[in-house]
């Protein structure tokens, strides 16, 4: 084998051996499988992992829950409505 050969043989080995070395900071997000370092924050949930992202995307929905309610609520008042109206007219 020629000396660049060795030498990226070599710059493997080390990649690989550091890349072990940092598994124990990364993590899998169990929404949307991405792995969490340096560049993907992430937020331990009991015994589970959550990225920005979908913590972001999490909030937002629960920021506009109550809209929601709300929309339930009033569906379920006009569906008795009907049902009243409908069962008076037989």
């Amino acid at each position: 084998m020629n000396e660049k050969t060795l030498r990226n043989v070599l710059e493997g080995i080390k990649l690989d051996l550091y890349v072990e070395s940092k598994i124990p900071e990364m993590h899998v997000c169990f929404l949307c499988g991405r792995i969490g370092y340096k560049n993907l924050p992430m937020k331990k949930i009991g015994n589970k992992w959550i990225c920005i992202d979908c913590l972001r995307e999490l909030k937002e929905a629960l920021d506009s829950l109550e809209e929601w309610e709300q929309e339930i609520s009033l569906r379920e008042e006009l569906k008795k409505q009907i049902q009243r109206e409908f069962e008076g007219k037989e």
